[in-house]
């Protein structure tokens, strides 16, 4: 066997720092070209990719690039069954940002159908271009979070009002309602859009009725709990009865005073333009005879 000992020579300190600076530098510039893709600097991908969805309205969020004193741009596209199965794998850009500054993008125009949708993003700074990053779950609609509308209950007269929150043309609502007293039965109807008052039915003066809803999506086959009880008490019956003796009252002197004023205006009437005069049988100091003897006497 055979040992070789090597032996190098007292070394200067200056000369160690420079070789050791020499390998830093090489070290350096050899690492250049690997951050480089045809000659164009890369960018760190969007990390974080998430779907925040709440009423069929979809939200895609990721983690921003930072680049000091820089503004990124974000491209975004998306990839349904049909693009995936039926159109080689193509990507289709996102309807609102291609590109976008905000780390963020509503994509609710892009999800048309209930199925799975594959998502990337990527950052580009002027000619630098980050590579795409994809969300590790392809999105479904029909895992959105569904919330109870908001519900508002008003009276009247005697009708029962609600105006239901409009959600979009998608929604419907269920509606619950009923009498709140022991052992009520509860009526159910369907209002087909939000935002406009809607009359459930005539309710009985003095009772008290509650009033709660929830929603359905018919493209999901989904619908939300219901929301809380909304209750209002219509006006009594005393106020009912006194309002129809008033009615009554002005019917009955519209009855007696029209007819009146109308006979008193026509004898008003009469008076003004065809007054009747009446001619007295004699008068002072004059006869009849008298009066027939100037007749026949006037040539």
């Amino acid at each position: 066997m055979f040992q070789v000992k090597l032996s190098l020579p007292n070394t200067d300190p200056a000369m160690v720092l420079d070789v050791l600076t020499s390998c830093i530098m090489w070290f350096f510039y050899a690492l250049i070209p690997c951050l480089l893709i045809d000659g164009v600097a890369v960018l760190t991908a969007p990390q974080n990719l998430s779907v925040q969805s709440t009423n069929m309205k979809h939200l895609l969020t990721w983690s921003p690039v930072v680049v000091p004193g820089e503004i990124i741009d974000y491209f975004v596209e998306y990839q349904g069954e049909y693009e995936s199965l039926y159109m080689s794998h193509i990507w289709i850009p996102s309807s609102w940002c291609s590109p976008t500054e905000n780390p963020e993008c509503d994509i609710t125009d892009d999800i048309t159908a209930t199925v799975l949708y594959n998502l990337r993003v990527r950052a580009t700074l002027g000619s630098q271009t980050s590579a795409w990053s994809t969300l590790k779950h392809p999105f479904n609609r029909n895992s959105t979070i569904l919330t109870p509308p908001g519900l508002e209950v008003s009276k009247d007269g005697f009708h029962l009002v609600i105006k239901l929150e409009d959600l979009g043309p998608q929604f419907e609502f269920l509606v619950a309602y009923w009498r709140r007293e022991p052992g009520a039965k509860e009526h159910i109807k369907m209002v087909r859009n939000g935002g406009v008052p809607v009359l459930l039915e005539t309710a009985e003066p003095g009772a008290a009725y509650c009033v709660k809803a929830q929603t359905f999506v018919k493209a999901i086959g989904r619908h939300s709990a219901f929301s809380q009880a909304e209750c209002v008490k219509l006006q009594g019956e005393a106020l009912s009865l006194a309002l129809a003796l008033f009615a009554f009252v002005g019917f009955v002197l519209i009855l007696v005073v029209v007819p009146f004023s109308i006979w008193k205006m026509g004898r008003l009437l009469q008076y003004s333009c065809c007054p009747v005069v009446v001619i007295p049988d004699t008068l002072p100091g004059v006869t009849l005879e008298g009066v027939s003897l100037v007749t026949s006497s006037w040539p």
